[in-house]
């Protein structure tokens, strides 16, 4: 059995990773000299941590009722 988040978890889920990630990512470039190329992997990182997640469907993004789903007919 696959642990799956639903999509309004999914969604809150990545909004506060998002929000905390920069923060520190801020607070971490700030306080130390950061090279450029080093801020760039950094991000990277935590966009991959997400892609990773929604690929392996542990989290279902909805993204907040934004997009309509597509329909099969």
């Amino acid at each position: 059995m696959k642990f799956q988040l639903n999509a309004i978890t999914s969604d809150i889920f990545i909004s506060i990773y998002v929000v905390v990630t920069l923060y520190l990512r801020f607070k971490f470039e700030n306080n130390k000299q950061v090279d450029p190329i080093l801020s760039i992997v950094l991000g990277i990182s935590f966009v991959a941590i997400i892609w990773a997640l929604i690929k392996l469907k542990f989290l279902n993004p909805n993204w907040f009722g934004l997009f309509t789903p597509k329909k099969i007919n």
